[in-house]
């Protein structure tokens, strides 16, 4: 029998805390936890994070904090103090930004006992392609970019990055081993793969080199949500065996 734990984190992208409570009881035990984005932030606030992760519910905060460093560092801590496991702060806002919010966060913890989430550092989002990157005056293209940010949050002493399917080569290479890989962009075999250019299946994911899985639409829309998601963690099983 398969005792590893599922990579899943389940992406309540919703701004109905009824429907992101019922998702969460029910999927808690099969799932490694649930990302609370931007929407449902905004819906609900922080009162509703607390109660997941007082309910037993691994949060992962996807808020792609980028601000000025203290603005972001203190942002961080709040989030800390709402219990949450992971949180994500945007590469693009540099090597003070996010070495400061690690310092006070480390603080935080060595004042109050605090345990601090894990924070990963967003590269280039899967929804943008090489055009839109040009667009945006980003010469370098996808794949130079996320590797010149991996590096960045490695150096700045970030534990992982958020970054498409298609970059996890780049990932496994050298030092850049060290950082967890949290992977959006995933999209099992027959569903649709909505606004995410670079998609991959669960399966060759794991077998890239992927740590967890971030999957909304194909777990929250389906008839069975439930069945989705055992369904996921069988082709990961699978994946994980070679």
């Amino acid at each position: 029998m398969n005792t590893q734990p599922s990579p899943i984190i389940l992406a309540l992208d919703t701004d109905s805390a009824e429907d992101a409570r019922q998702l969460a009881t029910l999927l808690k035990d099969d799932i490694a936890m649930v990302k609370v984005g931007l929407q449902l932030f905004a819906a609900e606030g922080p009162e509703f994070v607390k109660e997941l992760t007082e309910n037993g519910v691994r949060v992962f905060l996807d808020l792609k904090l980028h601000d000025i460093p203290n603005t972001v560092a203190g942002a961080a801590v709040e989030a800390a103090r709402m219990g949450v496991s992971m949180l994500t702060l945007h590469t693009l806002g540099g090597a003070r930004m996010l070495v400061e919010t690690k310092q006070r966060l480390e603080a935080l913890s060595e004042a109050e006992g605090i345990l601090i989430p894990r924070l990963l550092g967003v590269t280039i989002l899967t929804s943008l392609d090489e055009d839109d990157l040009s667009e945006l005056g980003m010469k370098r293209g996808v794949h130079s970019s996320v590797a010149i940010l991996a590096d960045l949050a490695l150096r700045s002493g970030l534990e992982g990055i958020v970054a498409s399917p298609h970059e996890l080569n780049l990932l496994q290479l050298e030092d850049r081993q060290e950082l967890l890989c949290v992977i959006p962009g995933i999209r099992p075999e027959g569903t649709s793969v909505d606004d995410q250019r670079r998609s991959m299946t669960p399966g060759e994911a794991i077998s890239k080199g992927a740590d967890y899985l971030v999957i909304g639409r194909p777990i929250t829309r389906a008839p069975d949500p439930l069945e989705a998601v055992r369904s996921i963690n069988r082709q990961v099983s699978m994946a994980r065996r070679g």
